[in-house]
């Protein structure tokens, strides 16, 4: 996001951070409010890298990386389906408040 001073444009706090992932770094030129997310995220890569090193005989860091990018694919999706049948009971919910409502009015 950009600020605008007067007529000067000025990226809003924007951070130049190095994250190490697999033995490699990465700058990023980042917002101050995503550092500690993005952080939190590197040392979970970090630690389930070593996790599946620990755990199976894997030499190539590409496929630990895969199988790091299955595992939090695969957490995400199990959000959102998680979170659809939540919409759903609490639909259920409401239709039959509605109900218990619509039957005390009349």
């Amino acid at each position: 996001m950009y600020r605008t001073f007067g007529t000067v444009d000025l990226m809003a706090e924007a951070l130049k951070i190095k994250l190490t992932i697999a033995d490699r770094l990465y700058p990023l030129t980042i917002q101050a409010e995503q550092e500690e997310g993005l952080r939190k995220a590197a040392k979970r890569i970090e630690e389930m890298i070593k996790r599946f090193e620990q755990s199976y005989a894997v030499r190539d860091k590409q496929d630990v990386l895969a199988m790091c990018a299955l595992q939090f694919a695969a957490q995400v999706e199990q959000k959102e389906l998680d979170a659809g049948k939540d919409l759903v009971d609490i639909e259920h919910r409401l239709q039959a408040l509605d109900q218990a409502v619509l039957e005390l009015l009349k």
